[in-house]
């Protein structure tokens, strides 16, 4: 019995009880963590993992040839607009504005102002909208990235180059790249993403 004592009493033991203590708690520490790590894995929903078998959820619109209408903005005071020659070209005599309409945009620049006159008929001073009216194909403006959007191909995000015709704050008149049916992604997606229409 004595013997057994002074075993249990020499640091030789208590350093191996050691040892093999730590090692014991080791060993249920790194199983603890496998046993949670398979559990989430089998339970726990994962978004990249979903998005890669099933599809990333996404919002988009059906594209399809329909009567749309832009809005220039016009600053009108005494039936009168100035307006820079990019705008100009987007101008045309009889366009409506409201309950009035154009009815003469210059063709040459005005020396005092450096700008273009736009006249107009009836309608009163402030800001008001010049409307552009015309079937075709119109798109969210947001949706175009450097005269591209992306359309959904087999299932996946797909690039599609795209020509502007004119454009508003809101929504932009497609001149070529766009056809009926095609789908364009109003999502923020990556080339090749699987995706899936929301319903």
């Amino acid at each position: 019995m004595d013997k057994i004592q002074q075993t249990i009493r020499s640091k030789k033991f208590k350093h191996a009880f050691f040892i093999a203590f730590v090692a014991i708690m080791a060993g249920w520490v790194i199983f603890r963590f496998a046993a949670v790590a398979s559990e989430n894995a089998r339970f726990v929903f994962n978004a990249s993992r979903s998005a890669a078998d099933v599809g990333l959820p996404i919002e988009s619109v059906p594209v399809q040839v329909k009567s749309g209408t832009l809005y220039e903005p016009l600053s009108v005071k005494n039936n009168r607009a100035y307006v820079s020659a990019e705008r100009a070209s987007k101008l045309r005599v009889g366009q409506k504005i409201e309950q009035g309409k154009i009815t003469y945009v210059s063709n040459s620049i005005d020396l005092n102002t450096g700008m273009y006159l736009v006249r107009t008929s009836g309608v009163s001073d402030g800001l008001h909208f010049a409307e552009f009216t015309t079937d075709g194909i119109f798109v969210p403006l947001y949706a175009v990235s450097n005269n591209s959007v992306f359309v959904v191909n087999d299932g996946a995000a797909t690039i599609r180059e795209i020509k502007i015709a004119r454009q508003d704050s809101e929504n932009a008149y497609i001149a070529s790249g766009l056809k009926s049916g095609d789908i364009v992604i109003l999502s923020k997606v990556n080339a090749g993403d699987k995706v899936k229409l929301s319903k």
